[in-house]
């Protein structure tokens, strides 16, 4: 029953003057592995890669760097790249997560083409396989049940102990198989296991489960099968089946190479893809594991999988990062062998430098505090001119309307200042951004509370912004709007998920809710924002002077209501962390 690597176009041979495999400079150890391989004729001059999601959830930040390194290796290469959902569990998946999968793929920028394949498109040859397996025994039909099975597994000091059902004969085994396959028995009852060594030193070789028996409707299959493969039996079938010449995984797959490689050997396949680990993706603040991303969207502690607290690409889409930050995030952490810890302030960074020289910038005030000029003639409106983005001139100018009557941000008065403190206060002078030096002269507060709830200032007209100043200088500028101008909208002010530096337990020995951060969103529903916002699409980028950068929120934002989304502050920590 072997098959060879001709089933699908695998053709990939690159043209004779690309050829030379000195053109890949090898910049870590999988390049050095692929490079290996091209010297040494191993797949025909062909590279070919795969991603190979499990359609139980939403991607999250972890996979768009087995992403990138799959599709990035394949186009270095001038190779392909497959998707293939490894959709062998039919309890846990949906459609949903297929389209959603495809989704983000597409948005990170990566094409399978008319490569879209499913695990589920092999079922059939794969129980063919098993049954060649059985014919051949080396797998065998074992009536334990899973606690039987974990415990005749041994342990890492002390070998297993063979089952009972081992040394059935082939015909018992094949007529039990096919009647597993008929639906005649129970969920749990039976299971098909490979006869490889039960003192093997490697837990994963002591006579693995292939099938197990299953009777839920599967996404695509429907009611057709009622067994299935597992992970470890499907997966190198179908990259085998697939032409797949590298096939890319996390480290915790290491230990399962062993059986990849019997799966690949036993069944004969000509030429056969070669299994690599490399580390995942830890990052600090961040849950990574699906199983808590799946408990916190059930468990209704965030809005949904694109909640743009999650570490999902959905969420992260939403919440305004883009797929160049993202992809320009991945390469700068790199490839290895060894697990580590990433910094989320990284992330951080890469936003801020993809969006500095991309985005306008506003003037938003969050937390208002009314302030009248009181010398400033009423119903006169004037038009200021100010530049979209300090950073890339090319991005021009736009007008700002100034009037009597305006808000600033409710921190940037004190009414007894400490020293240093250059914002306004009585009697201080500041510069308003764009438009002139304004001198608070009264404080006004509630009568009751004691709350301030208007400032009123005279403004110097002969300081108005590129006139000089009239050779004067203060030391505070403050962001400003219109009261009678302003866009009023709802803005939310994202942070960490996780309170603690160190990633969730990715092992559940931890109770990651405990870690959950109580303060990660905080709305604020009356801001005002310049009028240039007023007709902002869903996921138009902005950044807030001296606030950070924020994105029109695609779910809940409208043209009478706008919603804004915080995508990341404007302080890096970067820096300093890397400097450490």
């Amino acid at each position: 029953m072997a098959k060879d690597n001709d089933r699908f176009d695998v053709n990939t041979r690159r043209d004779e003057e690309e050829s030379t495999h000195g053109l890949h400079q090898p910049t870590n150890f999988i390049q050095n592995i692929i490079n290996a391989d091209l010297e040494a004729n191993v797949y025909g001059n062909r590279v070919h890669t795969r991603f190979p999601p499990e359609p139980n959830g939403y991607l999250h930040i972890g996979h768009a760097k087995s992403i990138c390194l799959n599709f990035g290796l394949a186009a270095q290469y001038n190779g392909l790249c497959n998707l293939r959902f490894d959709d062998t569990n039919p309890v846990k998946e949906d459609v949903e997560y297929v389209e959603s999968i495809k989704s983000d793929v597409k948005w990170l920028g990566f094409d399978w083409e008319d490569r879209e394949y499913y695990a589920s498109d092999y079922f059939e040859e794969m129980y063919q396989f098993a049954i060649q397996l059985i014919k051949e025994g080396k797998a065998y039909v074992c009536d334990l049940s899973p606690e039987e099975i974990r415990e005749y597994r041994g342990t890492f000091s002390e070998p297993g102990k063979e089952s009972p059902y081992r040394n059935r004969s082939v015909e018992e085994n094949l007529d039990l198989f096919q009647r597993m396959r008929a639906g005649e028995f129970e969920e749990g009852s039976r299971v098909l296991r490979a006869k490889i060594d039960m003192a093997s030193p490697n837990l994963n070789m002591r006579d693995p489960v292939l099938y197990r028996i299953v009777k839920a409707k599967h996404h695509r299959t429907g009611d057709a099968w009622c067994i299935y493969p597992m992970y470890d039996y499907a997966h190198p079938i179908s990259d085998a089946l697939e032409g797949i010449t590298h096939s890319v995984c996390t480290l915790e797959f290491e230990d399962h190479r062993p059986l990849y490689d019997w799966v690949v050997r036993e069944l004969k396949f000509e030429n056969p893809p070669k299994q690599i680990e490399f580390a995942r993706l830890n990052l600090t603040n961040t849950i990574m594991s699906k199983r808590y991303l799946r408990q916190l969207v059930e468990e209704n502690h965030v809005e949904g999988w694109d909640d743009p607290r999650m570490p999902t690409i959905s969420g992260l889409r939403r919440r305004g990062y883009t797929p160049e930050a993202i992809r320009d995030f991945c390469d700068r952490i790199g490839v290895s062998k060894s697990n580590s810890m990433v910094d989320i302030a990284l992330l951080e960074h890469c936003i801020r430098e993809d969006l500095k020289m991309k985005v306008p910038t506003v003037m938003a005030v969050l937390r208002p505090l009314k302030v009248v000029i009181t010398n400033y003639p009423e119903g006169q409106v004037e038009m200021l001119e100010a530049e979209n983005n300090a950073e890339n001139p090319e991005m021009g100018t736009r007008l700002l309307p100034f009037s009597r009557v305006i808000y600033i941000e409710q921190d940037d008065f004190m009414e007894n200042p400490p020293k240093k403190f250059f914002r306004l206060s009585p009697g201080q002078e500041v510069r308003l951004k764009h438009a002139y030096f304004i001198r608070c002269e009264e404080v006004i507060k509630d009568e009751k509370s004691g709350e301030i709830i208007e400032l009123h200032c005279t403004y110097d007209p002969e300081t108005k912004s590129g006139t000089g100043f009239a050779g004067r200088k203060v030391k505070g500028t403050l962001h400003w709007v219109s009261v009678e101008h302003a866009v009023k909208a709802q803005v939310r002010l994202y942070d960490h998920l996780i309170l603690e530096k160190d990633e969730d337990d990715q092992d559940g020995n931890a109770d990651f809710k405990a870690k959950l951060n109580p303060n990660s969103l905080e709305t604020l529903t009356e801001c005002y924002i310049e009028p240039s916002v007023s007709h902002a699409e869903p996921g138009t980028r902005y950044q807030f002077l001296r606030h950070g950068y924020f994105n029109v929120d695609p779910v809940h934002s409208t043209k009478d209501a706008l919603v804004f989304n915080r995508i990341v502050t404007l302080k890096s920590s970067w820096e300093k962390v890397k400097d450490q």
